[in-house]
């Protein structure tokens, strides 16, 4: 009975420690695995057909690397004039969360 109250309580302990990096992208605890995505800027200019994208990787909230800026991800893509950024926002049982920033412009 001890091992299963440990169990809960270092589950509850854990879950979404990963998401932690990445405050306020995530939309609440995370069960098994969780996506979202959200769109935070977009002008009146017309689409492109160029994209770039930038990542950052959390491990339990820990160790996070990566850059997922957007002026880095307008260089990856090519961008120098940035139309929409959009994020993405991924995490696994609060293990491993990716937070990545997708910019389209020309």
């Amino acid at each position: 009975m001890k091992k299963i109250a440990m169990a809960l309580v270092a589950g509850a302990t854990l879950s979404g420690c990963a998401g932690l990096a990445f405050a306020g992208r995530a939309n609440g605890p995370v069960g098994v695995y969780s996506e979202t995505k959200a769109n935070d800027q977009i002008t009146d200019e017309t689409l492109t057909a160029k994209t770039g994208e930038a990542c950052s990787t959390s491990i339990l909230g820990l160790v996070t690397t990566g850059d997922s800026s957007v002026p880095t991800a307008a260089k990856n893509g090519g961008i120098k004039k940035v139309v929409s950024v959009d994020n993405n926002f991924m995490q696994v049982l609060g293990v491993y969360a990716k937070f990545c920033t997708v910019v389209t412009g020309e």
